[in-house]
């Protein structure tokens, strides 16, 4: 038993580096995937927030009363209300 003590203390320090080495990969792994999952939840967030802040606010107006009222702005300032009457050329 005696010969057998000095090769197992000689690789003592490599299983101990390798274990080290072990623990210290694996912690850096779980922070990574942690902060993967942390990031994209953030992300999502954002992006839900964004999409609420992009959204039109409901004022009981739609497209087609807001084109009109666009359409009516423009012939008037050209001095008409009815489309399609402006004079074109000289």
């Amino acid at each position: 038993m005696e010969s057998v003590m000095p090769y197992v203390l000689a690789i003592v320090p490599t299983v101990g580096v390798a274990v080290l080495f072990y623990f210290v990969i694996k912690t850096i792994l779980e922070g990574d995937r942690r902060e993967r999952l942390a990031q994209a939840k953030w992300e999502a967030e954002h992006d839900r927030a964004h999409e609420q802040a992009q959204k039109p606010v409901d004022t009981g107006t739609t497209a087609t009363d807001i084109s009109t009222d666009a359409a009516h702005s423009v012939n008037g300032s050209r001095g008409t209300d009815a489309p399609g009457t402006d004079r074109v050329g000289p």
